[in-house]
């Protein structure tokens, strides 16, 4: 399963009752953490799910909303106790820009990977048990959505196991170990497993015109968080200018994806009210909800049958 809290729901700057989007996902203990505004480590301490296990923070795009909470985020992390080394990956130009935010932040207790996102790479990032596969967005500056996947092994099936003249006993180690030695020959797990079976998956989408990539990045997903900067249908030219995306026009990028679910998010300093103009998004694709300040969910495992 996978644990997903939407830290904040705002753009361009914190407001009182909206800390800056953000999103935190958690399987088993360990997190990825997706942008990091001013303010996301105060929303963080208030949902209580600590800072040590940050094992990577994906950035969409480097404008100072999804970024500016970087610093004191990090130190927060060495005051946890961490010292395994933290992974940052964005667009390329990142170790520049994250540098230049360490002068106020220059002794951390674990080291700083970069992994700098290029257009012409699309095979996905594989960290423990998260995989995160990307696509770019289409934003003012160089900017990226973002999906994570669980994977879920498939089943051990016995008739193969026993079609391989393999003992018994050995069975559980294979499984645990992913391979066993047995009379002069190696077996490995894809020797005696199933196929692979659904597992569980989010896509986040801020700080974009709605195109068609995003959609495919997203086919899919059990739920899909995107912004929805505007509600009314009259900042579309608004929309337009700055690339960002109407209530609309978020749901019907949920519906194309084929989503399970939408949370919007990433709502205008302007937008005090975002309720009112739901309908907006669930006349196009039903099942979408406002999103919260640490708005949780969990995904399971799809049912079997």
């Amino acid at each position: 399963m996978l644990d997903i809290c939407l830290l904040g729901t705002g753009g361009m700057m914190p407001m009182p009752e909206r800390f800056l989007t953000a999103l935190l996902a958690r399987v088993n203990g360990r997190m990825v953490l997706i942008d990091c505004g001013e303010g996301t480590q105060v929303t963080m301490k208030m949902l209580g799910w600590g800072f040590k296990n940050i094992d990577v923070i994906c950035f969409t795009h480097f404008h100072a909303d999804h970024i500016s909470g970087l610093p004191g985020l990090l130190l927060t992390i060495g005051n946890a106790g961490r010292t395994e080394p933290l992974t940052l990956v964005g667009p390329a130009g990142m170790p520049v820009i994250v540098e230049g935010l360490r002068r106020i932040a220059p002794e951390l207790p674990f080291e700083i990977v970069y992994l700098e996102l290029q257009k012409d790479v699309v095979s996905p990032l594989q960290f423990d048990e998260f995989e995160i596969s990307f696509t770019p967005a289409d934003h003012m500056v160089r900017c990226y959505a973002y999906r994570i996947d669980v994977r879920r092994k498939g089943k051990f099936d016995p008739k193969r196991a026993e079609a391989l003249g393999l003992p018994r006993n050995l069975w559980g180690q294979l499984q645990k170990q992913g391979n066993v030695l047995y009379e002069g020959k190696e077996y490995t797990q894809s020797m005696v497993m199933g196929a692979e079976r659904p597992g569980a998956s989010v896509a986040y989408c801020t700080d974009s015109r709605p195109v068609d990539r995003i959609a495919t990045l997203a086919k899919g997903v059990q739920l899909l968080i995107c912004e929805g900067m505007y509600g009314e249908e009259e900042k579309k030219p608004k929309a337009l200018e700055n690339k960002h995306m109407l209530f609309s026009e978020a749901a019907r990028l949920a519906k194309q994806a084929e989503a399970e679910a939408l949370w919007l998010t990433h709502f205008s300093p302007a937008l005090h009210e975002p309720e009112e103009f739901l309908h907006m998004a669930t006349d196009i694709f039903p099942n979408t909800e406002l999103g919260e300040d640490r708005k949780c969910t969990t995904l399971y495992f799809p049912k079997e049958g």
